[in-house]
């Protein structure tokens, strides 16, 4: 099966697994699974990174970041593309919920048909838009 999973995911498998649920862990170590990360959220890491909020033994810069995903955490990178962005601009706006990158992720996933994994709950508002979604509680 496959999955795209929210920043928060991927920060968490890497600092503190003991924030993910027992589902989410069955999922992310299931070596049949495909684990698939948006280039939004790569982006969000390194903004992150680069602001001195998350960190990784393994990386000693944000170039480091990129190589990990894939070679360290066998994650594959999704790349937004024009029908994300058009998907995108025909989401509905949830109340309390402007975070531009979060609805592009959402986007990526209603697009591909892939569930997201995320631990923020106001993504479920986006399952009447078609979103599969899976809640890390």
């Amino acid at each position: 099966m496959r999955y795209l999973i929210d920043t928060n995911i991927l920060i968490n498998m890497i600092g503190d697994r003991g924030f993910l649920s027992k589902n989410v862990l069955h999922i992310i170590n299931d070596y049949s699974n495909l684990l698939y990360l948006s280039s939004e959220s790569v982006k969000e890491l390194l903004h992150l990174f680069q602001a001195g909020k998350i960190g990784s033994k393994t990386w000693k810069n944000a170039k480091d970041i990129v190589g990990s995903i894939e070679n360290e955490w066998n994650i594959t990178i999704k790349y937004v593309q024009r029908e994300h962005l058009v998907t995108f601009s025909t989401l509905d706006r949830v109340e309390k919920h402007n975070d531009p990158s979060d609805r592009l992720i959402i986007a990526q996933a209603i697009c591909e048909k892939i569930p997201l994994i995320s631990s923020d709950g106001k993504f479920r508002h986006y399952r009447k838009q078609n979103l599969q979604f899976i809640f890390n509680d």
